[in-house]
């Protein structure tokens, strides 16, 4: 396994991104995105970290780069718009690494709704949106076999909100028992329920 930090061009700038690569056995891209930049989000979030490993350790090649204005990240915050850009680009420059593997995409709360809309123009195998903010920004649509993990007790984003957007689209929501939002002594069972859940 190796670990390696780039600096990738994107429209914003270039964006510091940590790449952890499984070695020969890899199947498959994980591009992970982090919490919202405003608010502390960068792509060392544990909870960021938690599902890159899961998805390293399922011989992903885990993509982890911070959005724009973040770190070593050029540019300023685009309330999404220019980040979904960003993680096109960075999607772009990756597979031109790792030609013929396919992506995962997967996402924290504000992270989760940047993947929803990269999953738009994206072809990818799955789609994991982990606490994803329903109510802060509009998610609209997601394919069907989206893979939802929320803390129940999620104190940012009810879990009340959550099912309300994703029954009416058939979409199954794995809960966390005790677990808020930002899975504190939690992470265990996050990586649990991915590992179990994970169809990648």
């Amino acid at each position: 396994m190796t670990r390696y930090k780039l600096r990738i061009p994107a429209p914003g700038g270039r964006i510091e991104t940590v790449v952890n690569d499984p070695g020969p056995a890899r199947k498959g891209l994980a591009l992970v995105a982090h919490p919202h930049p405003l608010h502390g989000g960068t792509l060392d979030n544990k909870v960021v970290q938690t599902v890159a490993d899961t998805l390293l350790g399922l011989d992903y090649v885990a993509v982890r780069p911070n959005f724009r204005g973040v770190g070593q990240s050029e540019g300023d915050y685009d309330h999404g718009r220019g980040e979904v850009e960003d993680m096109l680009a960075i999607a772009e420059f990756v597979s031109a690494r790792y030609p013929s593997l396919p992506w995962v995409l997967a996402g924290f709360s504000f992270g989760a709704y940047v993947q929803s809309r990269v999953r738009q123009r994206l072809p990818a195998r799955a789609l994991v949106l982990v606490g994803p903010a329903v109510n802060l920004f509009d998610f609209g649509q997601v394919p069907p076999d989206t893979l939802v993990i929320h803390g129940e007790h999620d104190e940012l984003v009810p879990l009340s909100a959550l099912r309300a957007w994703a029954q009416p689209q058939g979409i199954e929501v794995a809960v966390v028992p005790g677990a808020g939002h930002f899975f504190h002594g939690k992470l265990g069972d996050l990586k649990r329920t991915m590992e179990r859940l994970c169809r990648c």
